[in-house]
């Protein structure tokens, strides 16, 4: 057999999501970082004081913290160059029809808003630094369903956003997230009242357009007891010759017997820096879903948690990560069992190929009163070629013996055994190669919302080609 024979896996199609608009905007805070530039863009989205005093004191934060050292290099992010704040040259919409011809054509060309109109019961977007368009179907908030973006949720639900905004995910938890709670604009916030099912999904959608900008975005979402909710969000962005940053943060509150899917599908461009942060608090008998899709950046660190914090809870979480050439991957899953009874249950796999770097970084902890609780961990990687890279970096840290652990990693090439087992019943060298590639990715990528959104169909399609050369 010629070993110079190769499978090729094609990129990501990326032609709709590098499609440039117009850089249009009407108004641009200067790069950087200054109180200055905190207290302007307060003040411009006309903040009670508490919320101003809050990102002072983040920035503050931010300033005494260093960055993390324990991962990918990061020392071609320069803040200092970074610009925080772009307001795209609209309000926020809740008609389709009255956003900006440039931009409506930019999620058109996404498919939104074909995905609310076919199966979503309400959908946000926005378009670099605020939300632009917001609309939830009648049916859900006659059942007492709040979604809107989260400028509109500090003043007109102060005592909740107050009571919730940045204590699943304090600003002193490191260094970004110290920056995102000093500038963070727009995103999500949606509570779902007690025992209420949300049958059909939530979406919001976050498209950076601004080269050379970062994009915070705080999405908060509260399910209530016994309730029921699956929440999609897709990011995309075009590429450029600088860095752009991403920053946002995620925080989910699942109450007693409630229910949370959280899908996320990141296609970030080539020259982002995703750094975002997402955890999840679940109190008794709650169940929190992760299902996440990372294709997309230059570098990214991603490991959402969650905190299983009352007796029953469960967490699951299902992510796949696809690296190719100049791309570092550095993703996983963080799990805390700080009560009896609690489940876990961790299914990653990573493909790598072309000089990618895929790094699989979990971290699971079992407090001490959290006897008889059981968790598995399961991760798997592909290296496609010789130049690729796939490490995984397990914790695991135990803390009473009444526990049920597993933990399985595997990091490998394709076997050349399979090629011939698979030759050998007729099938060509180039489609069996193709074949288990698709074989290795699909039990999680069955579980990806690819039904609702035409952008999540492109986005998670691997087009998997067989070719000899």
């Amino acid at each position: 057999m010629d070993v110079q024979r190769k499978t090729y896996v094609e990129d990501l199609d990326r032609s709709i999501y590098d499609v440039k608009d117009e850089f249009r905007y009407s108004y641009k805070a200067d790069k950087g970082l200054t109180a200055e530039i905190v207290k302007d863009i307060s003040r411009r989205k006309n903040e009670p004081q508490w919320m101003t005093d809050f990102r002072l004191r983040s920035l503050d934060i931010y300033n005494k913290l260093e960055v993390p050292v324990w991962g990918p290099n990061l020392d071609d992010l320069d803040i200092d160059n970074i610009v925080t704040y772009v307001k795209p040259n609209t309000d926020m919409k809740y008609n389709w029809n009255e956003v900006p011809e440039d931009i409506k054509d930019t999620f058109e060309r996404l498919g939104i808003p074909e995905a609310e109109r076919k199966s979503l019961a309400g959908v946000g977007a926005q378009y670099d630094s605020e939300v632009v368009y917001h609309n939830l179907q009648e049916d859900m908030a006659r059942q007492g369903v709040i979604y809107t973006d989260m400028e509109t949720a500090v003043r007109e639900y102060p005592d909740i956003i107050r009571k919730y905004f940045m204590t699943v995910v304090p600003p002193h938890d490191h260094k970004f997230v110290a920056l995102h709670g000093a500038v963070w604009s727009g995103g999500s916030f949606v509570y779902v009242p007690k025992g209420v099912k949300v049958e059909i999904p939530l979406q919001s959608y976050f498209r950076s357009n601004a080269p050379g900008a970062g994009q915070f975005e705080h999405t908060l979402i509260i399910v209530d007891e016994g309730a029921f909710l699956h929440f999609i969000e897709g990011c995309s962005a075009p590429k450029y010759s600088v860095n752009n940053l991403h920053a946002g943060c995620v925080e989910l509150i699942v109450k007693a017997g409630a229910r949370l899917r959280y899908s996320t599908i990141e296609n970030w461009s080539k020259n982002m820096y995703n750094l975002n942060t997402k955890r999840a608090v679940v109190e008794k008998n709650g169940t929190i879903e992760w299902i996440s899709g990372s294709f997309g950046s230059k570098v990214s660190m991603l490991y959402p948690m969650s905190l299983l914090k009352g007796e029953g809870a469960k967490a699951e979480f299902t992510g796949i990560t696809f690296a190719g050439e100049g791309q570092i991957l550095d993703t996983g899953a963080k799990v805390v069992h700080a009560a009896p009874y609690t489940t876990s249950n961790i299914n990653t796999k990573s493909i790598s190929k072309n000089g990618g770097v895929a790094v699989y970084r979990g971290s699971l902890s079992i407090t001490p009163n959290a006897y008889h609780s059981k968790a598995t961990v399961s991760c798997e990687s592909l290296m496609l070629d010789n130049k690729s890279r796939s490490d995984t970096i397990p914790v695991v840290d135990i803390r009473n013996d009444e526990v049920d652990i597993g933990h399985e990693a595997k990091i490998g090439r394709i076997s050349e055994e399979s090629i011939f087992y698979l030759m050998s019943r007729g099938i060509s060298e180039e489609e069996a190669r193709a074949m288990i590639v698709r074989g290795f990715v699909e039990p999680i990528a069955k579980e990806l919302p690819l039904e609702y959104a035409v952008e999540m169909n492109n986005l998670i399609k691997l087009e998997l080609e067989g070719t000899i050369g």
